[in-house]
């Protein structure tokens, strides 16, 4: 259909239309004339449909009323009249992408399917929530998702609960994120920027209901709203729907959302802040020291991705010279950047793990490293590197297999602040302009006027501090017992019935009535074949070929995947120690940093990880591989191979203060993200006490390989040789042609280069045959409570059901489902007040259960205990079991890139894992019956009963509950 710019469609104003090719897309923008809504549709092939609604929501303290209203506003609304009809959807729905997120400005709430059907029902969802949510009505929806005063007993201490006050007390367990907030205060201290849209747990409890509720019927209209469509959906009929079943019921208003900008400063800001760490912990070099720059107007093109090539130039790329002047000098063991989000870019460049002593020492080497590289030029192969890289990111999207989404947080942050909506997504001009500028002094003029010149800027410092976590609980257990002096004894009597109340509800099942309200799809709306993935098998005397004719855009992508079976059990921790430290050392014929900008220049890049697979069904085989990714365009993959050449071949590991420093930054980043990824961390070393691969993952990337990194690092100086040595034979032996698959994903003229040109890679490879070194397992209940300075906890307990003499079918993906989509989130979310929990089943015979940002830990574990009998005694009508069964289909459908597929066609074949065998465990699936489900209730109690059990928590919480464990242990020895 041919669109009219000024001409009217069910109500929405056609204001403009014009093709994007960087996205390969038309744009159109409308404005609805009633209620004054904009709206964004991007039409291309893509059948991944991608809506949206957003908000502008400037915070105006640190209660976290923003998140709040995110979470709550999902739990039921006028016309789906569920508990949380989020959940409903999410275990019931083919959706591709289902979420909330809270920005330090806006909150959107995106959805994403292929199905027709699924993507009107999710988007009709989406709009009753945020325009008509239950929380007028059912104070318990604050309650439950922000915060309360919890009390059951007269005689009971009273306890702060609520899943967002729980969710930030585990965010801040991270001194990021404490710098990270420090930072957006010391640059907009008279901004909406200076608090936590998030929340701090210090001051969420002052949110009243009443300012919940203002704050929803203040910036929750259609007048205040960015609505967005993507993909290759029906875009009148979506109109139509939007505009008669929501916006025409709005007049336009105005909403005072306006964000207004720091005005800039005359002198540079600082601030001072504390992080918790444990008593028994070390605060030498522990300090973060952080110098910010405010770059421009988020608004503005080329500050937009000058902010990413910053970041890459200075800090971020292995050939970055700030980076390097600031380790050269022993200014912390880790320098990171960090980017803030808002109306103005923020560019902060960090050190980590340094002390407050060396701040002048810092300040000067940043500056003296920016002014010699003004005055003498910045390597122009460097820059180009740089903005390749941000190239890439771009043109895939980040690598997000729903990239609509991805385009929908660009888009705002430009179409936010009052600007066109497609400032970000047209960036070929942009980025073509700053390519032109690299010989004219553009960089460093750049650099010079917005970070060397520039006043509108601050000195953050976040130090450690011994007992302040224990502090902060004594505070709060003070603050909550003068509170409850203060009520009497009617006072006591009304919050302890609101909390049963509240307990009534969270346990209690939703009504036929209610439950008829949820839009459901049938099983005809379920494509009954699994996706088949294209691979042709070629095999060569020692190796094979894997490839996947799958259109990617014409960026080719190669994997190898090499055999490091014969690798010492004592050495295996190396491998990826390895990993991290290839492509980041000098080759015979380069510098590391060299190497970097011919890396960079050339290709998409060159990753190298390490893992191990499974053999299909069988708990005790695995195979482990060194993967080395990468990835160029049309005439560059001959020189990828090139560079893949000289990384396995003329590496050289013989630097050991650039050892020392690689492995002190790899420790800092696994520290970075452990309590983001605490219910993993646990769940793989609960396995590891009874699985061989899954203690063969945790000595190469859980708690087993950070405990050895720390090992190594405290005595690097004495053992360095030692260390070396190890590398040095690690290196030399799993570059080895024997059983090496190189996996290709891209079209037939790609594959053509690589046939011709993979020799320059083969030839040069260890030839001798590969003899499997065998590895040591013996089962070992550890069941270990592990001390952090974290306000929450991670509990996981597991076993491998094929032990017990049980065999694995697809119901059992099914059983997940209805346990992570009801009991365990009633339970330990909705009742409990985590941010999550789940359970998961593999095929190998795994059972493993995970809470995340879990306020409790005995409590969860009674929770996992009981989920035999709830199964036993379960009851589902036909209609809620199809619901179940299409929300597992889609765990088993999700978004892919191109690359996706052929990694996960690869893993197949090296698993051993045929189209048959995933077509069986689908057509399971689909074929589930109640009765099946309850068969699997044995499983869960006699796997439970094995009491196999691991917790990453808070060392109080630990220490209080010391007889659940057999070892208590540090995280940080």
């Amino acid at each position: 259909m041919t669109f009219k710019i000024g001409k009217t469609y069910f109500g929405f104003n056609l204001v403009d239309e014009y093709e994007i090719k960087e996205i390969q897309s038309i744009a159109r923008i409308f404005e609805h004339e009633k209620s004054g809504a904009q709206l964004l549709h991007l039409e291309n092939n893509d059948d991944n449909k991608v809506f949206s609604i957003g908000f502008r929501t400037p915070p105006s303290d640190s209660t976290g009323v923003p998140h709040i209203i995110e979470h709550s506003v999902l739990s039921g609304s006028k016309k789906y009249k569920t508990k949380e009809p989020f959940m409903d959807m999410l275990k019931g729905s083919l959706q591709t992408f289902i979420n909330a997120m809270t920005f330090a400005d806006k909150t959107i709430y995106p959805i994403a399917s292929r199905n027709e059907k699924d993507f009107f029902n999710l988007m009709d969802v989406y709009l009753d929530a945020v325009f008509y949510p239950s929380i007028y009505e059912k104070p318990e929806i604050f309650m439950q998702e922000g915060w309360h005063h919890e009390l059951f007993e007269n005689e009971d201490d009273i306890e702060y609960k609520g899943v967002v006050y729980n969710e930030m007390k585990g965010a801040y367990s991270s001194p990021e994120a404490i710098l990270e907030e420090n930072i957006s205060k010391s640059l907009y201290p008279d901004t909406c920027y200076r608090y936590s849209s998030g929340g701090n747990p210090d001051v969420i409890p002052e949110l009243s209901y009443e300012a919940f509720l203002a704050f929803h019927k203040k910036f929750y209209h259609p007048s205040n709203s960015y609505i967005y469509l993507y993909g290759n959906g029906d875009i009148q009929k979506q109109l139509k729907f939007i505009d008669e079943n929501y916006l025409s019921k709005f007049d336009k208003i105005e909403v005072d959302s306006h964000i207004h900008p720091q005005k800039p400063f005359t002198s540079r800001n600082e601030i001072v802040d504390y992080y918790p760490i444990s008593s028994d912990e070390n605060e030498e070099n522990r300090t973060y020291l952080s110098l910010n720059f405010v770059l421009g107007e988020k608004t503005d093109s080329e500050t937009y991705l000058m902010s990413n090539i910053l970041s890459q130039l200075l800090i971020e790329s292995q050939a970055a010279p700030l980076k390097k002047a600031l380790i050269d000098a022993g200014i912390g063991e880790d320098i990171f950047p960090i980017i803030t989000d808002g109306v103005q870019l923020g560019f902060g460049i960090v050190a980590k793990n340094t002390s407050l002593d060396k701040k002048e020492e810092f300040e000067k080497i940043v500056f003296d490293t920016l002014n010699k590289l003004v005055k003498e030029g910045i390597d122009k192969k460097l820059i180009q590197a740089c903005i390749n890289i941000i190239e890439y990111n771009l043109r895939e999207a980040e690598n997000f297999a729903t990239k609509g989404l991805i385009y929908n947080i660009q888009s705002l942050d430009s179409w936010l602040y009052d600007s066109s909506p497609t400032t970000h997504l047209q960036y070929d001009e942009t980025i073509n302009k700053i390519r032109a500028t690299i010989d004219n002094g553009y960089f460093e003029n750049f650099i010079e006027e917005k970070i060397i010149n520039n006043l509108h800027s601050s000195i953050v410092i976040i130090e450690p501090k011994k007992g302040l976590g224990e502090e902060k609980i004594e505070k709060t257990k003070e603050k909550l017992a003068d509170y409850k002096k203060s009520l009497t004894e009617k006072d006591i009597e009304k919050l302890i019935a609101q909390n049963e109340k509240l307990k009534t509800i969270q346990l209690s099942d939703d009504t036929e009535e209610a439950k008829a309200t949820i839009p459901k799809l049938s099983i005809s709306d379920v494509e009954p074949k699994a996706l088949i993935i294209p691979q042709e098998i070629i095999k060569d005397e020692n190796y094979t070929i894997l490839y996947h004719d799958i259109f990617t855009s014409k960026i080719a992508y190669v994997d190898f995947y090499f055999d490091i079976s014969m690798i010492d059990e004592e050495l295996i921790p190396y491998t990826n120690v390895l990993a991290w430290i290839l492509g980041k050392m000098d080759t015979e014929s380069m510098t590391y940093s060299e190497l970097s900008n011919e890396i960079y220049v050339n290709t998409g890049g060159i990753n190298f990880n390490v893992n191990a697979y499974g053999k299909n069904k069988n708990s005790e085989v695995f195979h482990p591989k060194f993967i080395i990714s990468g990835k160029a365009i049309g005439n560059n993959i001959a020189k990828l191979l090139e560079l893949t050449n000289t990384l396995i071949t003329e590496s050289k590991l013989e630097d050991k203060k650039r050892v020392k420093e690689l492995l002190q930054q790899l420790k800092s980043r696994i520290e970075m993200i452990i309590f983001d990824m605490g219910h993993s961390v646990a769940s793989v070393r609960v396995g590891s006490y009874f699985s061989p691969i899954m203690r063969y993952m945790d000595k190469i990337n859980g708690l087993d390989f950070y405990w050895f990194l720390s090992d190594i690092l405290e005595n690097f100086d004495e053992n360095c040789e030692e260390i070396m040595s190890n590398l040095d034979e690690v290196y030399k032996k799993i570059f080895n042609i024997n059983n090496l698959i190189v996996s290709f994903t891209g079209d037939k003229e790609d594959f053509a280069i690589v046939k011709d040109n993979l020799k320059v890679v083969t030839k040069e490879l260890n030839k001798e045959e590969i003899k499997n070194k065998e590895f040591n397992f013996s089962e070992e209940k550890l069941n270990e409570g592990i001390l952090s300075a974290g306000n929450v906890q991670y509990v996981s307990k597991g076993y491998n059901f094929k032990k017990l003499g049980y065999n694995y079918n697809g119901s059992m993906i099914v059983l997940a489902t209805i346990l992570n989509g009801d009991y365990l989130h009633n339970r330990i979310r909705a009742r409990g007040g985590a941010y999550g929990a789940g359970i998961s089943f593999d095929s190998a015979g795994h059972v493993i259960t995970y809470s995340y940002r879990d306020p409790n830990l005995k409590e969860t574990i009674e929770a996992y205990d009981n989920m035999a009998d709830y199964i036993k005694n379960l009851s589902l009508d036909d209609s809620d079991l199809t619901t179940f069964i299409i929300g597992t289909i889609s765990r088993l459908d999700p978004a892919l890139t191109p690359h996706m597929k052929g990694q996960i066609a690869t893993v197949r074949y090296i698993s051993n894992i045929s189209q048959g065998e995933v077509q069986k465990t689908r057509d399971e699936v689909l074929n589930t019956k109640l009765e099946d489900i309850r068969a699997l209730s044995p499983i869960l109690e006699d796997t439970m009963k094995q009491d196999y059990l691991c917790v990453l928590g808070n060392e109080h919480k630990i220490r209080e509950n010391k007889e659940v464990f057999n070892n208590i242990v540090k995280l940080k020895k």
